[in-house]
């Protein structure tokens, strides 16, 4: 997908040719259903900043407006940061902190303020590859900054040069640093950098009715899932109108850094370790914690169970709640570690109903158990979402321990 020293790529898949209505957010599935109103009741991630690392970040959209904080990137690193030739970067940043103002997206964090950076992409010229800032520069000038978050949607099956290296530096100076596993399921399920590398939580993509989106890489790196299908986003590097989306695990990604400064937001004494480890407690899942799947990691996010208990344990501040993954790094379907050399993993297996790429739809979600599903809309009785996609029938869903 992408040259070793060359750029990474977008990890939303194609979007339809028609401009969604004036409505857009009414498209917005995924703030219903994850009860956003009754969660900004507590927490809007105001306080927390989240560094955009992607195609950069256009400050003047409605819902961008008083958002984009410029003027902390670096002057070396501030090549396009606020110019955004593709329109990715812009709607990245409105899922996490559009306050939705116009009849933008809302963000799910709408009181976070998003730093932005600017990298070459695959579609990048090679002039431009050359000028745009390298994503280990991106990521240690967020690292030595107050950011708390880095969000990088984007991918592909090399790890740029030194990227590794920034992402062990970023752990270090306490960041919580998240990525998409990638959307190339069905073609050859590459193994996803930086999503694949230790210190990064990797999030796949799932549909309304919790099952993982069939686009969505699989593996032992994929930590959570989060909303990535029909989410609208911009068209075009125009910014004039948004698109209706296939999806993709950028915007599940998107979603996740948000859920993040949330909880970040309503506890901000604790450390990246105890904000992650509350949201894999609180992860949807019908499979033990200590087991996850190569598919929905540890399970569906769902920052609502942590905010809904101000005496939330996050358990201890200096305990990485995935250190088995970061020791072992990226294994093979037999177990066995696997090379940054973008070296596919299996694909799945046809026909065993007992697997862990779904989490069942529920009509409640009123139980503290994790056995239930993330999702219930708003509004009424509670209703199962409708099914927005399939899922992968696996043989063999559990990771190699």
């Amino acid at each position: 997908m992408c040259s070793v020293l060359g750029a990474v790529a977008l990890l939303s898949t194609g979007l339809t040719t028609g401009a969604v209505a004036a409505d857009v957010q009414s498209k917005q599935w995924y703030l219903s259903a994850m009860k956003a109103e009754e969660m900004w009741k507590v927490s809007t991630g105001e306080g927390v900043k989240v560094a955009v690392i992607d195609t950069g970040v256009n400050p003047d959209t409605p819902s961008l407006r008083g958002q984009v904080l410029a003027d902390e990137v670096p002057e070396s690193l501030a090549h396009k940061a606020t110019e955004d030739d593709n329109g990715h970067g812009t709607t990245m940043a409105e899922l996490i902190a559009g306050t939705g103002a116009g009849g933008g997206l809302k963000g799910l964090a709408p009181g976070a303020k998003i730093v932005p950076y600017h990298i070459a992409m695959e579609y990048s010229s090679k002039s431009e590859q050359k000028k745009a800032p390298d994503l280990s520069d991106a990521i240690r000038a967020a690292a030595d900054s107050d950011v708390k978050i880095i969000n990088m949607s984007f991918g592909g099956d090399y790890p740029r040069s030194g990227s590794e290296e920034a992402i062990k530096y970023a752990h270090s100076k306490g960041k919580l640093l998240f990525a998409g596993t990638g959307n190339d399921a069905e073609t050859r399920n590459f193994i996803g950098y930086p999503a694949a590398f230790p210190y990064v939580v990797g999030v796949a993509a799932s549909d309304e009715s919790g099952k993982v989106a069939k686009f969505s890489e699989h593996g032992n790196y994929v930590d959570f899932a989060a909303p990535g299908m029909n989410m609208p986003k911009y068209c075009d590097a125009t910014l004039r109108s948004y698109c209706d989306g296939d999806g993709g695990t950028s915007g599940a990604t998107a979603l996740t850094s948000a859920a993040a400064a949330l909880i970040w937001s309503a506890h901000p004494d604790w450390t990246a370790n105890q904000v992650l480890a509350s949201l894999i407690d609180t992860a949807g899942r019908h499979w033990a914690k200590d087991d996850p799947s190569i598919y929905l990691g540890y399970g569906l996010i769902r920052p609502r169970r942590v905010l809904d208990k101000p005496d939330f344990d996050p358990g201890p501040a200096d305990v990485d709640p995935l250190a088995r993954e970061n020791e072992k790094g990226v294994l093979d379907e037999s177990g066995k570690p696997v090379s940054a050399s973008g070296a596919p993993s299996a694909k799945p297996s046809e026909g065993s109903a007992d697997d862990q790429s779904s989490v069942s739809a529920s009509a409640e979600d009123a139980s503290d158990s994790n056995n239930t599903t993330l999702w219930v809309v708003l509004g009424g009785a509670a209703a199962v979402l409708a099914l927005g996609g399939g899922a992968f029938a696996v043989l063999r869903s559990r990771r190699s321990s």
